[in-house]
């Protein structure tokens, strides 16, 4: 049986588009993962908290604002300080190439840009996954 892996979608910051992030959501939903979406304007400590909680395994933020060279890295930040490290943080939004890459170098996952397929986004997610060590986090 294949493992059904959780996933914390949420749109931190004071962004009032979510629209696209539903659109995720459903999609991964119908790719066969347990989805969770927290809803708009969240504080990246409440994204942090709901993943813990949640015991997901991966956290993508939808951010639209242009504060993602913010709100990355303190999901990050709180993520390694709860013990997660074993939580992928993977997300969305516009941004240039060379802060994306300033991100994966921090220890993001991927970034989807406008035009991104859904498909993707779950053929990436099932292809990281399962190399997170869920088993050896901290508690």
């Amino acid at each position: 049986m294949e493992q059904k892996y959780r996933i914390l979608l949420a749109k931190p910051g004071l962004d009032g588009h979510d629209r696209g992030v539903k659109v995720i959501a459903a999609a991964l939903r119908d790719a066969g993962f347990e989805v969770i979406y927290t809803g708009l304007r969240q504080t990246p400590e409440q994204v942090v908290a709901a993943a813990v909680q949640e015991d997901v395994d991966a956290v993508g933020l939808s951010i639209l604002s242009g504060a993602h060279m913010t709100l990355f890295p303190l999901v990050l930040e709180g993520l390694r300080k709860h013990g997660a490290d074993h939580i992928l943080l993977f997300g969305g939004g516009i941004m240039a190439e060379s802060e994306i890459d300033e991100l994966k170098k921090i220890g993001v996952g991927e970034i989807f840009t406008p035009g991104a397929s859904t498909q993707d986004i779950a053929e990436y997610l099932r292809q990281v996954l399962p190399s997170k060590k869920k088993d050896e986090r901290i508690i």
